[in-house]
């Protein structure tokens, strides 16, 4: 599924009938696999536009994020951004 996700994000004009067929067989429907497609493609588009602007978000979000998600998932989530100041 990761394989197909950044196939979308770096070449989506070289999926094949190959590449959805291969997601079917591990056991995902065609609605599954719109939806990492629809998720991959959104995530990209808003990560591109706020980058665009230079938004950074507060302090008191990013903790409540972290809590909420945990530092593990809160940096990955974070995919190559730095929004606080490093000690």
């Amino acid at each position: 599924m990761l394989a197909f996700a950044k196939k979308v994000l770096n070449n989506s004009n070289e999926i094949e009938q190959g590449d959805i067929d291969h997601l079917i067989e591990l056991g995902f429907s065609e609605e599954d696999i719109l939806n990492i497609a629809l998720t991959t493609t959104s995530r990209s588009f808003f990560s591109r536009m706020v980058d665009s602007v230079g938004f950074k978000p507060p302090s008191q979000w990013l903790d409540r994020m972290e809590d909420f998600f945990g530092q593990d998932t809160y940096q990955a989530l974070n995919v190559r951004r730095t929004y606080r100041e490093k000690d």
